[in-house]
């Protein structure tokens, strides 16, 4: 039995050298357990049984991804497989050298027919594709379903509905926006961001992108002295800044606690949770605005990249492609709704589990109806240059706070966006 077993540890490690892989490095972000060993089965596992000759090494680096990545980037020392936080973030990088073109891989995988074309054109820099959006998402408005029927509440279409809404729930003791930042700050932008969709409007929005008008115009005055008025009216919790804007947010309007919250997409892989929980019925609808019409703002969530540095281009790429498949997307998006939305532009292939919540796939089909239109609102975390947007995320608690006013906050943002402007560092804007 032992000259058997010994001949059998040689024969597995003659099989190891001749079965050598290349490993492929991927930094991912936040996971629970659950979202871990989803990735392991359906990536890693799915990835390597496909691609023989690779190994997939996802390593999780939590709220730090960001920072970690830049500085890693800046040394040629990252990952193979490049995820930002957005489309702001692709153009520095290519700017720097730091991304590979994806076009001939574009090529070889399909994606120039397979991803939708709006969602292609975020993802290049001076003409060339460095990056594809792993997730396209939007923000509205959640609301405890079973609540609001227990009060006779009618769904807010307008801004002065929601308004006059949210002042009954005041009076009733219920607080009327279920918010928080206390572990990621850059939820102040999920804010300001429909302030300034629902407010001065996605054309405005649009016309400031893209230089047309400055962002100190009275259109987003107007919008962010209207969040700051929600603020000082006690609509956010006095608690904001101590408050988890993900999970405990949802448990607060789950359980009634809250009657609304102003979130994304992403947020509906803690919706079955915390209300089967709680035994209460969830609704989404697109953010009210002056007028009526719904607001969907279109978000890109995070970017696949290839680093320039990278020792194994072709893993990296085979990798996005394992993503970007039907099968792929029909089984991450069965477990894990809000996350893995990738754009792609033929979903006849996609079967989605019947246990996923009607209210998700009814959102994002308003939202691809959206896209569809080109009347779709715009994120600043996906459309703002990097340096903007670190300053809208911070410089938003100073007003709140009567630090500054809301033509000071304006003016940092206008003179923040001219300077990357002129720098390049503007994501690419599709025509409207």
């Amino acid at each position: 039995m032992r000259y058997l077993f010994t001949t059998a540890l040689v024969a597995t490690g003659l099989a190891g050298s001749a079965m050598a892989q290349e490993n492929i490095d991927f930094w991912y972000e936040t996971a629970n357990p659950d979202q871990q060993g989803w990735i392991q089965e359906l990536l890693i596992d799915g990835f390597e049984a496909a691609n023989p000759g690779f190994g997939l090494t996802i390593d999780y680096r939590g709220n730090e991804l960001d920072k970690q990545l830049r500085i890693a980037m800046l040394s040629g020392s990252g990952p193979d497989v490049v995820l930002t936080p957005g489309p702001s973030y692709v153009a520095p990088m290519a700017q720097n050298g730091q991304l590979l073109s994806l076009e001939p891989y574009a090529e070889q995988y399909g994606w120039n027919a397979g991803i939708l074309p709006v969602f292609l054109e975020m993802g290049r820099y001076d003409g060339t594709l460095y990056a594809l959006p792993k997730t396209y998402e939007t923000i509205g408005l959640y609301y405890n379903k079973t609540l609001f029927a227990e009060n006779g509440w009618e769904v807010p279409e307008t801004l002065a509905e929601l308004e006059a809404l949210a002042d009954v729930m005041l009076d009733a003791g219920i607080q009327p926006f279920s918010a928080g930042n206390s572990t990621w700050r850059g939820a102040n932008e999920w804010f300001v961001t429909i302030a300034l969709n629902s407010v001065a409007g996605p054309d405005n929005v649009h016309a400031a992108l893209i230089g047309q008008i400055p962002w100190t115009s009275e259109p987003f005055v107007e919008a962010i002295n209207t969040l700051k008025g929600w603020w000082e009216k006690g609509y956010f919790s006095e608690n904001y800044f101590s408050i988890d804007g993900g999970e405990q947010a949802m448990d607060l309007l789950a359980t009634g606690q809250a009657g609304m919250m102003p979130s994304g997409t992403w947020q509906f892989q803690n919706v079955p949770t915390y209300f089967d929980q709680a035994g209460t019925e969830p609704g989404f609808v697109g953010f009210p605005s002056a007028d009526g019409a719904p607001v969907f703002a279109l978000g890109v969530g995070s970017t696949f990249s290839i680093a320039a540095s990278s020792d194994v281009p072709d893993g990296a790429a085979a990798v996005i492609g394992h993503i970007f498949t039907p099968e792929f997307y029909s089984a991450m998006g069965s477990q894990w709704q809000g996350e893995w939305n990738m754009p792609l532009s033929d979903l006849s292939g996609v079967a989605m589990a019947e246990t996923v919540l009607p209210l998700y796939t009814e959102a994002m089909a308003n939202l691809a109806a959206s896209v569809g239109e080109g009347s779709y609102g715009y994120t600043t975390w996906t459309f703002l240059p990097p340096a903007t947007n670190n300053y809208l995320i911070n410089g938003i608690e100073e007003v709140w706070l009567d630090q500054i006013t809301a033509e000071q906050y304006l003016a940092e943002i206008e003179a923040n966006f001219q300077s990357e402007m002129a720098e390049g560092k503007v994501p690419a804007i599709p025509s409207r």
